[in-house]
């Protein structure tokens, strides 16, 4: 599968362990490539899926500089956009109980944005998911910020984790891209490339 690609080192340029998890669900060798802090501010003006598809560029402009003329990276961001807003990635257990309380009874969309890179061309896009959330209480709450790790993901939750099971009442769209990356749309852009 793929063989146009097989001229290529495909690269992950991610420290997320379920982009990780996903991209060697495709069954392709890859190799994992991370810088520190790399910036993943925005404009303000940008809204809903243009936040994450410009953060995956910024990225790639990040780690351009290091790419070999054989290799191909994809970069990735994902956000969770309910009410006009972005809810990123909690920055202690109070930020994460108050954003799952938000999103406790209603819909949010998560939003992921892709690019493939290479030296001479980038390919770039954006998936969007809806998720339904039924009313959780408190006590559900608390147990899944104290007992799993919600302070990496998008939305204090993880789709995959426990809070999905229970919490997770619709998806419309892919639940990989919910995940973090949305692999079929990556398979079939990268068929493509």
């Amino acid at each position: 599968m793929l063989d146009n690609l097989k001229k290529y080192r495909l690269i992950l340029a991610s420290n997320s362990p379920r982009r990780k998890e996903l991209l060697a669900g495709l069954g392709l060798d890859y190799e994992v490539r991370t810088l520190p802090d790399v910036d993943e501010s925005y404009p303000e003006s940008l809204q809903g899926g243009d936040i994450p598809l410009y953060i995956s560029r910024m990225k790639a402009d990040a780690y351009k500089p290091m790419l070999q003329p054989d290799e191909l990276m994809i970069t990735a961001d994902t956000i969770v956009w309910m009410d006009g807003m972005v809810l990123g990635k909690p920055r202690n257990k109070f930020g994460a109980i108050e954003m799952l309380k938000q999103l406790s009874g209603g819909v949010h969309y998560v939003y992921t944005g892709v690019s493939i890179t290479t030296q001479t061309r980038q390919e770039s896009f954006y998936v969007a998911t809806e998720v339904r959330f039924a009313n959780l209480t408190d006590e559900e709450i608390e147990y899944y910020v104290d007992t799993y790790q919600p302070m990496d993901k998008a939305g204090a939750y993880g789709v995959q984790e426990w809070i999905g099971y229970i919490g997770v009442e619709n998806i419309k769209g892919s639940y990989f891209n919910v995940m973090g990356l949305p692999v079929q749309r990556l398979y079939t852009e990268l068929k493509k490339f």
